[in-house]
């Protein structure tokens, strides 16, 4: 990678010391000027949420039609498949105008010169966004490489019917969450509060970020690796010692065990995002109505931090040679109020913005939730409260180790501290393998 670029990363990955100069510039540095915008656009867009070209008709209808600015929509494969995708096509000059990125991918994006900084196009719409989400759109400098399309903020799951027969409270803090998790089992051994899944590694991680975690930050010109760090030390060996005292289940989530656990009561409580509902209705059909949702416990009493389990972003390539207009429907597509009403409905996802979370299409309760009809309105109140995250341009490799090492620490009940050490050394190990300077 030239060593500007990656000076150039670094340099906007967080938010330089008071009165540094941030650089955020938007292309890389041989590639000269964009060509000047004029007449109409025809603007591609790259993504795999549902319904989004029937969201995308409506714009071509009114608001596309008015500013002669048309998009079609291209269904692509999700995650690294995308990241892969778009990252190749860019390298080749072809990547389309708009693509929807997850949040921790926008560092990659950025370090392989895919995406454009869009902030003099969207300048104000910030406040329409939980601080912890928009931060993650500009890597914590002055710059803003996405729009913010849909979050995960976490929440507690859990089954009233089944706190209230082994007279349990729910918990507040994750001592809390510890003791309450030790009681069931001695009320009832062959049921536990949760399990411990290293099979997605977004949960691990949106539960380091609640605990103030930072795993990537720079030093001058270097990134710096702190995935071990105390605050996601503190996360694991809470998971750990849990896991190896036999207080929770270590069974991977997603499997046919894991569905059956849930829904005969074997597992009776979940720690998961605003999505959780959809997975519920699949894993547990036979104990629809009885789960409640709470916030995430905190690690001090008082507090009212979350993470995020997911969430993607609508971002303007580099490629465009009309990223004004692409801006201009990026901003549109996850602002409007009609276009949010159908994000909701045509793709079921939990918008970013922060007026459409309550009311319209959510102004009712999941069906899984009927039993409590507060349901959007205390998850809204939670994701105001979403901590901010720190991501590098090598998450894919975080995560992949994550899933090796903690999977096989939590199968064999043993140190979640050295699956740590061995998560922080794999991504220090690829960043200078890939050509970045790192801080010791």
């Amino acid at each position: 990678m030239p060593y500007a670029l990656q000076r150039r990363l670094a340099a906007i990955a967080i938010a330089t010391a008071a009165g540094a100069t941030t650089l955020a510039g938007c292309g890389s540095p041989d590639s000269g000027e964009p060509q000047a915008e004029s007449g109409p656009a025809s603007l591609t867009y790259w993504a795999w949420a549902p319904g989004l070209d029937k969201v995308a008709d409506i714009w071509n209808a009114g608001p596309g039609k008015e500013a002669q600015i048309k998009v079609t929509v291209k269904k692509q494969a999700a995650g690294d498949d995308l990241t892969t995708k778009i990252i190749t096509a860019a390298k080749a000059g072809k990547a389309p105008d708009l693509v929807q990125a997850e949040y921790q991918t926008l560092p990659t994006l950025v370090s392989n010169d895919v995406l454009a900084d869009i902030s003099s196009e969207v300048n104000g719409i910030e406040k329409e966004f939980a601080a912890g989400i928009w931060q993650q759109t500009t890597l914590g400098s002055d710059a803003v490489y996405a729009v913010p399309q849909d979050s995960g903020p976490m929440m507690f799951f859990y089954r009233q019917d089944l706190f209230k027969k082994y007279g349990l409270t729910v918990p507040t803090t994750w001592d809390d969450f510890a003791e309450t998790a030790r009681a069931l089992k001695k009320k009832a051994p062959d049921k536990a509060l949760t399990t411990f899944s290293a099979n997605d590694s977004g949960l691990f991680a949106g539960l380091a970020q609640q605990a103030g975690a930072s795993w990537w930050t720079t030093e001058g010109q270097k990134w710096k690796v702190g995935i071990d760090d105390a605050a996601t030390k503190k996360v694991a060996d809470f998971w750990g010692g849990l896991v190896a005292e036999g207080a929770i289940s270590n069974q991977p989530m997603y499997t046919p065990s894991w569905n059956k656990a849930l829904n005969t009561g074997g597992q009776i409580a979940w720690v998961s995002a605003v999505w959780a509902p959809g997975t519920l209705t699949t894993a547990a059909p036979d104990t629809k109505g009885k789960w409640a949702m709470a916030p995430l416990p905190q690690w001090s009493a008082g507090s009212t931090a979350t993470g995020s389990w997911g969430g993607s972003t609508t971002a303007v390539t580099n490629d465009s040679k009309h990223k004004k207009a692409a801006a201009k429907f990026a901003a549109w597509l996850n602002t409007d109020p009609e276009a949010l009403a159908a994000l909701v409905k045509e793709g079921g996802i939990y918008p970013a913005a922060t007026k459409a979370q309550t009311g319209g299409a959510l102004a009712k309760a999941p069906d899984y939730f009927a039993n409590q009809p507060d349901f959007y309105t205390k998850a809204a109140g939670i994701a105001k409260t979403t901590a901010p995250a720190a991501w590098g341009p090598n998450v894919n490799v975080a995560y992949t180790t994550f899933r090796d090492a903690f999977g096989k620490a939590a199968k064999n009940k043993s140190s979640f501290g050295a699956a740590l050490t061995t998560m922080q050394d794999a991504t220090v190990a690829d960043l200078e393998k890939q050509g970045f300077e790192v801080a010791k």
